[in-house]
């Protein structure tokens, strides 16, 4: 029945009922309106629409990607402009959608003992998104967040940072540990819902949120390296994820496409360009991923309709710090190409494909993290070395591209994976272990933008060459995203006290954990 229809049958049935109050209640009811919802569906629904970062955004600023072309709409992180344009999307893609969704579906389960493992994994996942928009901008709505229908909360208040990390940690571990294979099974949610029964579920779980803890204690390794340390043996005590088939997924297909990709493929292609430090790094270290990320085209303008040339040397990162027109003048300019740049641009058959996956949290994030802790002395006896956490951390980032599209299985052979952890440039270092380390997690973390900006600045790794197109950033780097531009109408005095409390709404302000 389209509407039309329907208005004018529901316009009948009134006048047909005139003066008359028999079944009054009954017929007033739209039989069409959902009267309740499965929870788990709003959950699914979280997971599908949570934000896997903007190419343009966070992997611009630890010069991964550039958008070359300064055209007005284009300038944002690739010329240290603060740019609403880039500001905005995390923010609006987590606040409307899934911080709305498991606030509500929490709000349904919480008292609800025969489905506390699904009210578990809401708690968890909602802290996974707490914490990359807090890494993102600082101080956010937390306690009062997504609560409009619930409790009429449409201005919420901006908590601190630092309080907010306070609430994640104990968020985290209890929901962790309230997790028990005697309750319920979540067959709707999208991570491990078919895992096959409650107890691969919840252990499952269970090395979700003890990964996460895990990487929200390594968050404290320059604020409080104690307070790191004891987070980070717990996370530990608690098992994390041991192998690929525990990482933290969604995987597309033809139906629902690679929303990150999307853009890249959707829009002007020649564009879009991968960053010199990143092309550098890989094609000067021989890496065995190369091939399934980069992709050299004859014309950008085309990409999607050529096959890339995926061979090494002919891979050159956009430079940073050039537009379009003044990368004329750097060095080893390469021309153009088509109508486009003469650079390298994101494998579109693979990394960059409608179908690729996108990972939120992965056993070889975990295995790095777990190396850096091993090397600062953080681990109990009986784990394993930091060099073996290193070594298991890099092959488990390779063996990841047996999941992209158009990729064999395996993606990269154990023989070709020792020999680029064997080569001088890449085998573990104890003289250079945390750049090593930390270089490896920049790459394995390719595609997930918040992870790889959070880690970025926590660390120090890689060590790159700040982006002197201007003096915006006073020779540094993007330390955070300001806040949409909406915000201070929508939501003016919460953000009005937030910005007072926080400091400038600039991009060079710092969060609580990113200290000098």
């Amino acid at each position: 029945m389209n509407r039309l229809k329907y208005y004018t049958y529901t316009i009948l049935i009134a006048f047909s009922l005139s003066g008359c109050d028999k079944d009054f209640d009954k017929v007033n009811t739209n039989p069409y309106a959902l009267t309740n919802i499965n929870p788990a569906l709003l959950f699914a629904n979280a997971q599908r629409l949570t934000s896997g970062g903007f190419y343009e955004a966070e992997q611009t600023v630890v010069q991964q990607f550039v958008n070359a072309y300064n055209l007005g709409a284009t300038t944002g992180f690739n010329f240290n402009e603060d740019s609403n344009i880039f500001n905005v999307p995390r923010w609006n893609d987590n606040y409307p959608g899934p911080i709305k969704f498991l606030e509500q579906a929490i709000e349904l389960v919480k008292d609800d003992p025969a489905r506390s493992n699904l009210y578990s994994q809401l708690r968890i996942w909602r802290a996974y998104i707490f914490m990359t928009l807090v890494d993102t901008y600082g101080d956010v709505p937390y306690s009062e967040a997504g609560k409009a229908y619930i409790g009429g909360l449409y201005y919420p208040k901006y908590d601190k940072d630092e309080v907010i990390y306070e609430d994640l940690y104990n968020e985290i571990k209890t929901a962790t540990a309230a997790l028990s294979p005697e309750k319920d099974q979540v067959k709707e949610e999208l991570f491990f819902g078919t895992s096959g029964s409650a107890a691969i579920q919840v252990e499952k779980w269970r090395k979700v949120g003890n990964s996460l803890l895990l990487r929200l204690g390594m968050r404290y390794s320059k604020l409080d390296p104690t307070k790191a340390a004891s987070i980070v043996q717990e996370a530990f005590n608690g098992g994390v994820m041991a192998s690929n088939s525990d990482n933290v997924m969604v995987q597309y297909n033809a139906t629902y496409n690679n929303p990150l990709n999307a853009v890249i493929r959707t829009g002007n292609l020649y564009y879009f360009y991968l960053a010199e430090p990143f092309v550098n790094r890989l094609k000067s270290a021989n890496d065995p991923r190369l091939k399934y990320i980069s992709g050299k085209y004859a014309a950008p303008n085309e990409a999607l309709a050529l096959t890339p040339d995926t061979t090494a040397a002919n891979q050159f990162g956009f430079p940073i710090g050039y537009d379009q027109t003044s990368v004329k003048n750097a060095p080893g300019y390469r021309g153009t190409a088509g109508t486009g740049q003469n650079y390298s641009q994101i494998n579109l058959r693979v990394f960059g494909s409608a179908t690729a996956p996108i990972f939120f949290v992965t056993n070889a994030q975990t295995k790095l993290l777990l190396a850096e802790a091993s090397f600062r002395g953080w681990l109990p006896a009986g784990a394993l070395t930091a060099q073996e956490y290193y070594n298991a951390g890099v092959k488990a980032s390779m063996d990841e591209y047996s999941l992209y599209p158009t990729v064999p299985n395996p993606a990269i052979p154990g023989s070709t994976q020792d020999s680029y952890l064997n080569q001088p440039a890449v085998a573990y270092s104890a003289a250079n272990a945390l750049e090593r380390i930390n270089t490896q997690y920049w790459i394995a973390s390719f595609g997930n933008g918040a992870e790889s900006f959070a880690n970025f600045r926590r660390s120090g790794y890689p060590a790159l060459t700040p982006n002197n197109y201007n003096n915006n950033l006073q020779g540094g780097f993007v330390r955070r995203f300001a806040y949409p531009n909406e915000e201070s109408a929508r939501n003016s005095e919460s953000y009005q006290a937030a910005v007072a409390s926080f400091g400038p709404d600039n991009l060079t302000t710092r969060i609580f954990w990113d200290k000098p």
